[in-house]
Formats: C-alpha cells, structure tokens, sequence
C-alpha cells in the first residue's frame, strides 16, 4: 500500500480515493450499530498514519450512560491495532427506519467524541460526514473543537 496522503496539511475532498474509502467504510460499518433504544446508527472510520482504516459502531445499552458512540468505538479498534496517530475521519449517521429516499441528519461527534478524536489527532485534522450519496459536510476537528484542551496542555511546555 502506497504512503496516505498528509491530510494535515492538505484537506482534498472532492474525488479524493482515501477520504471516498473512508467514508465507504463509516457508511458500512453504520450497519452493525446496535441502537435498539434511541434508533440510531452510526459509524466512524479513523485513517491512521501507516493507511490502515480503523472503524467503530455506537453500542447501546438499556443503563443509557455507559452506551459507547461510533468514535469511541474506532478509537479503541485504533488502540488495539497498535495506532495512535488520526489523520482523517469519516462519520455517518441516520435514524434505523429513515425514509430511504430522505436525507438523514448530518451527524457530526458528539463533544466528548471530539475531545477523544482531539487526543489522537490535531486541529487540522479532516472530518467528513455523510452517507452512501457521498460527504455533505467537510470540516476540520478544530473548526469543531476550537481552542481545545490536549495533551500540549499537560507536558509542562
């Protein structure tokens, strides 16, 4: 597998083959969301430094707070795998029994979400949100998470 791209530095997101993977995935893994309570999926693909996609469901539970969101859940198929750098991410949300022909929601992280997606990443990072119909919203984790708190603020520098 050839090098990914820096998407740090470069955000291209039109016709882009990683970021079109990326999204791919995060639309497919949406699948297996187990979301019997609030009836809604998501999935998240997190590409990491060495090109590998690392994706995630939302898992729910019927004790509500110890649920885990999409991004959680790649971030840990992240850690597993032996990752710690994000270079881009990829989101898809919509209700379980949305009207196909309708257009869900545009679901980006939630704010713990971010701030998880912030400790591997930085605020150039790209996010892309969508669904099979292609990205409807492309952004970066700092234009969602401004000024946020990381580990610079913890190294004594």
């Amino acid at each position: 597998m050839s090098e990914p791209a820096d998407y740090a530095s470069e955000f291209p997101v039109d016709g882009d083959p990683v970021l079109d993977r990326l999204l791919d995935a995060a639309v497919a893994v949406r699948a297996q969301a187990y979301a019997p309570y609030s009836r809604f999926a998501v999935g998240a693909a997190l590409l990491t430094k060495n090109g590998r996609i690392h994706v995630g469901a939302n898992v729910e539970n019927a004790s509500y707070p110890v649920g885990q969101c999409a991004e959680a859940s790649a971030i840990g198929a992240m850690i597993a795998a032996g990752d710690r750098r994000i270079l881009a991410v990829a989101v898809s949300g919509a209700p379980l029994d949305a009207d196909p022909a309708a257009l869900p929601p545009i679901c980006t992280p939630c704010g713990a979400c971010r701030q998880r997606l912030n400790e591997f990443s930085d605020p150039l990072v790209p996010l892309v949100i969508g669904d099979a119909g292609g990205v409807r919203l492309a952004t970066t984790l700092g234009v969602l998470l401004p000024h946020a708190f990381g580990p610079d603020h913890l190294d004594g520098s």
